[in-house]
């Protein structure tokens, strides 16, 4: 029974493939709070190195995840059984986003300044403005800006 869903959770992490690459092995150990101080990253890299078949092979199968999985048991110092709970009370990634703090001078419109602030000419009005004289106030000024009487 929990190899039959420990194999459901394999499926869901690497969405309904029958292997597993080095990243998603690293996705398990994370996702299912394997990593600690006991097992590192690193170690994680390790053990996937040690139960790949080959060198040129990327990835592992079912069997060679559980053979994995006792190797993680043996370097945290617990029963392959806690491993296997700890995956299947899981179920499957964690998908898990940011989201972007706050920004006044973006989010806040009454912040907005120049062409933002008045919507400024948009494809729509190019029949109305031919050119920016139409936009600009070109009445004379004075050194500051102020316009002459």
């Amino acid at each position: 029974m929990e190899s039959q869903s420990l194999e459901t959770c394999f499926k869901a992490f690497t969405s309904g493939k029958a292997e597993m690459d080095g990243k998603t092995f690293a996705k398990v150990t994370k996702d299912c709070h394997l990593q600690d101080k006991k097992l590192t990253s690193t170690d994680v890299d390790l053990i996937f190195a040690k139960v790949k078949t080959s060198s040129a092979v990327r990835t592992i199968t079912f069997k060679q995840f559980e053979s994995g999985l006792s190797q993680i048991a043996a370097k945290k110092g617990v029963s392959v059984e806690d491993v296997i709970k700890n995956i299947t009370s899981a179920g499957g990634p964690q998908f898990q986003g940011t989201k972007a703090d706050y920004v006044k001078f973006h989010d806040d419109k009454s912040q907005y300044t120049g062409v933002y602030a008045n919507g400024g000419p948009t494809n729509v009005d190019k029949d109305k403005i031919s050119d920016i004289s139409q936009t600009c106030n070109r009445q004379a000024a004075d050194v500051r800006g102020t316009l002459k009487k």
